[in-house]
């Protein structure tokens, strides 16, 4: 039950006592919805407060049934306060508070937004239309307005202070332009920069020997300018060759270590000795990428290329990206090294191609040559090129003169005069290869000896390469014919003399194993004869 009464207090009078005096005011003491007692000031009129207290009472009766509206309060509050609670709780006085805080106000003042109920999506997003149309922001600076209103809706949710955010549903634009595409520095352009740099004078409140130390700690770490602006001498461990980065430094709020290169550590030891702990390593300048322009200036190298990229002092960044991807470096631990939270973001914005990558990359492909065009083994017959010795040998076993006359099959004085003797493998000449290119030996006399070429002349008196032909097996048999019918010549089908022929009038052909390797493929010539003997 809700109580009305009138606070008493006392004041000292005119004549050094103490008088006893009541409020003007009559005030309220009931119980709230959590069970605690609360003291609410009410009216002069002690009516209106008794119905001030009732409604009250009917509140706190609703809260514990949970019907009571917990966001009145701070729907009721001017968004100007919880726009600076707001700055309080990313930082109060650091740069991107302040620069959060600013860009929501000045929406919410163009917008006129006043109270949270004021706050309308299609309000807020078509004032940032009209700033993008009238050129005062870009696609990026829209997205990043339309992100700042919507971490604060996000915060007041998560500080219940709100039930819902109302621009949870808005969407960022995707960029299609880019205000400044930067690009990677080649090796052959760093060491140009890092030599001339070292050597030059005093530029922008630190020394020549400064600022390439500097340009090499940024290539090879990739730390941001504002990053190395507040490195310390203590931030350095030598031991370990290591930079740690502050967790108040760094973009994502973490603290992170970085290794360094061990002749890096060793020139930045020398360069920070007598130095303080506390004392900052490098004076960098808030205009960095000016300093850098004119160094690279002075280098020889173009601050702007002919792409209309830029090699900026974040350019350095990208650098950094761009050698870890050349050296082989595994996506993930390059990701680690940059500190992205996202993959997409070290591969498809801070790694580049740098000059020369795709043709070595296309070089190193396997040869996909067919085998038809590689260069093989050359008999040295007739120079050309052929395929290893057993295909070649193969393919020329398949067809021979006398396959090809077989209808017209006839065994010269020359054939019939050869012996085992001249044909007898142990004596015979082996294959020899010889490489392309190289000159070749005159052929021997044997293998030159019978004139010009004709049907049944050979190269070679080798029987490895010659044809079935002059088979020491055929000759044989053929020499055995040509005894019992003591003829010198044997006629072909069409002659009267059928009778030394086949059945049809034609040679048959079986398979005779030469060796226990090779099968010979050998032509024997069946005669059926007075005796009717086969061979």
């Amino acid at each position: 039950m809700a109580s009305i009464f009138k606070q008493k207090y006392t004041v000292a009078g005119n004549n050094g006592k103490r008088i006893r005096k009541q409020s003007k005011f009559w005030y309220i003491d009931y119980k709230a919805a959590d069970g605690s007692r609360k003291r609410v000031k009410g009216f002069k009129d002690k009516q209106a407060t008794a119905q001030l207290a009732a409604k009250l009472e009917r509140e706190a009766e609703r809260g514990e049934t949970d019907l009571v509206d917990k966001y009145k309060e701070h729907r009721k509050r001017p968004l100007t306060e919880h726009l600076e609670d707001f700055r309080k709780s990313l930082g109060d006085t650091t740069k991107h508070a302040l620069q959060t805080h600013n860009t929501i106000k000045r929406v919410f003042e163009a917008c006129k937004f006043c109270i949270w109920n004021d706050i309308s999506a299609s309000k807020f997003l078509n004032c940032l239309n009209n700033m993008k149309d009238s050129g005062d922001l870009s696609q990026r600076t829209f997205n990043f307005y339309l992100k700042a209103g919507k971490q604060f809706c996000k915060w007041m949710v998560q500080d219940q202070r709100a039930s819902e955010s109302p621009l949870n549903h808005l969407k960022c634009e995707t960029i299609t332009e880019r205000k400044r595409n930067r690009r990677p520095l080649e090796p052959d352009a760093i060491r140009r920069l890092l030599e001339v740099t070292g050597t030059g004078p005093k530029r922008f409140g630190m020394t020549g020997y400064e600022r390439s130390m500097l340009y090499q700690l940024a290539s090879e770490s990739g730390l941001r300018a504002n990053e190395l602006r507040r490195l310390e001498v203590a931030s350095f461990n030598f031991d370990d060759r290591t930079v740690t980065v502050k967790a108040t430094s760094a973009k994502n709020k973490k603290e992170d270590i970085l290794p360094l290169r061990p002749d890096t550590a060793k020139e930045l030891k020398n360069l920070l000795q007598g130095k303080l702990p506390k004392a900052q390593a490098f004076k960098v300048p808030a205009r960095s990428a000016d300093m850098l322009k004119a160094d690279l200036a002075d280098a020889g190298i173009d601050y702007i290329d002919e792409s209309g990229r830029y090699a900026d002092f974040h350019a350095l960044r990208h650098t950094t990206g761009s050698l870890l991807a050349a050296s082989g470096v595994h996506p993930k631990v390059a990701q680690s090294i940059m500190r992205h939270s996202d993959i997409n973001l070290t591969m498809s914005i801070y790694t580049h191609t740098l000059r020369g990558q795709e043709s070595e990359a296309i070089a190193n492909l396997p040869d996909l040559s067919p085998p038809s065009r590689v260069a093989q083994v050359s008999t040295g017959t007739d120079g050309k090129t052929v395929e290893p010795t057993g295909g070649a040998y193969k393919k020329l076993a398949k067809k021979s003169d006398f396959d090809g006359n077989r209808n017209n099959p006839v065994v010269t004085s020359w054939q019939s005069g050869i012996n085992k003797k001249s044909l007898n493998l142990s004596n015979s000449k082996s294959l020899k290869s010889i490489p392309l290119g190289a000159k070749k030996e005159p052929m021997s006399s044997p293998d030159n000896s019978h004139g010009t070429n004709g049907r049944y002349r050979t190269r070679t008196c080798d029987p490895l390469i010659k044809s079935q032909l002059l088979c020491q097996t055929e000759l044989i048999a053929r020499s055995r014919v040509l005894k019992r019918r003591n003829t010198a010549q044997i006629t072909g089908p069409n002659d009267k003399d059928k009778s030394l022929h086949g059945k049809n009038g034609y040679c048959k052909k079986i398979s005779y194993p030469f060796t226990q390797e090779l099968r010979y493929n050998v032509i024997v010539l069946i005669f059926n004869i007075n005796t009717k003997e086969r061979i």
